[in-house]
């Protein structure tokens, strides 16, 4: 493999319910598929409270863990401040056991609305702390037992759960977000960083300041546990493209041109976008196809052909 794409990994992600009916067995073509294009991952976005038809990630990786044997899976991001970190770690670690080893949770501080916390009897004020103690209360029950914690917001007396993750080093928690908060929290407490909507300029400015915070925090971040997440959609002109994922590129920044974040065009547009990412230090790639529901599995299989091969066979 050429050296400059060793560690380089394309996974995808999904958001929402990306086909045209609501006929379960789609996702699971949908995750069959992508495990035959070699496609390394998928990733699931949280959102409990939603009129948006919306999976909840947890169960959902439980049923991608029973129909692949390679496919990797995880969240972009969990909501960790709505959750009880007990029973995600507990979780998670089967969701690793059963799959041997594949999942990656990816976490955050959860959405704006106040709603949300209310309904999952949570406090929007205190998800900042609740987030860092779930952390430090999931490794510790991921690798030991007789866990007693004492926190602002959690309390745990000689707790222990079974199995254990699988993984050698415990599922790495990776961090989302671009702010300056969310840059000292990942180097601060994170395994890794994954970031959506930033440019590779970004990525590039930000990937040193974790790197030298991580350090006066004593927490070690391997080199390629930086990624990015990016909208594509694939057609003919870069015109085309960015009219087919107009009503379907859900997140978007009025301070970027679209092109510095997303890919939509011919496949050369998103391999240079990808090329400019990885020379600013990002790895690890959750691509979202922004398309209309009926093209779903096309721009999937282009994805396969066009990309996947590029960067995981050199």
């Amino acid at each position: 493999m050429n050296t400059k794409y060793d560690k380089v990994r394309i996974g995808m992600a999904m958001s929402g319910w990306p086909f045209l009916s609501e006929d379960p067995t789609q996702l699971g073509d949908y995750v069959t598929k992508m495990e035959k294009l070699d496609i390394d991952s998928l990733w699931f976005t949280d959102r409990i409270i939603s009129e948006t038809f919306t999976l909840e990630p947890i169960v959902t990786m439980s049923y991608i863990a029973a129909i692949t044997k390679k496919l990797k899976f995880g969240t972009s991001v969990i909501a960790l401040p709505l959750r009880n970190p007990t029973v995600l770690a507990k979780e998670i670690a089967t969701l690793d056991f059963i799959s041997n080893g594949r999942s990656l949770p990816a976490v955050g501080l959860g959405p704006e609305t106040e709603n949300d916390y209310e309904a999952c009897g949570s406090d929007k004020k205190s998800r900042v702390s609740r987030t860092e103690e779930a952390v430090e209360i999931m490794r510790l029950l991921w690798s030991g037992n007789n866990v007693t914690y004492k926190g602002e917001n959690f309390v745990l007396n000689n707790v222990s759960i079974e199995p254990k993750p699988v993984q050698e080093n415990l599922p790495p928690i990776w961090f989302g977000g671009r702010s300056e908060a969310a840059i000292n929290r990942t180097a601060k407490i994170g395994d890794g960083w994954l970031v959506s909507n930033a440019t590779p300029e970004e990525v590039s400015a930000s990937i040193p300041k974790i790197k030298k915070r991580a350090i006066t925090f004593e927490n070690h971040i391997e080199d390629d546990h930086y990624g990015a997440l990016i909208n594509f959609c694939f057609a003919d002109t870069r015109r085309e493209g960015e009219k087919l994922a107009k009503n379907y590129n859900i997140v978007r920044r009025e301070d970027v041109d679209i092109k510095d974040v997303a890919a939509f065009g011919p496949p050369d547009i998103l391999i240079n976008l990808l090329d400019d990412y990885i020379k600013a230090g990002a790895t690890k790639f959750t691509l979202r196809s922004a398309c209309p529901p009926e093209m779903t599995f096309e721009q999937m299989t282009l994805l396969g052909k066009h990309i996947v091969p590029r960067y995981h066979a050199g």
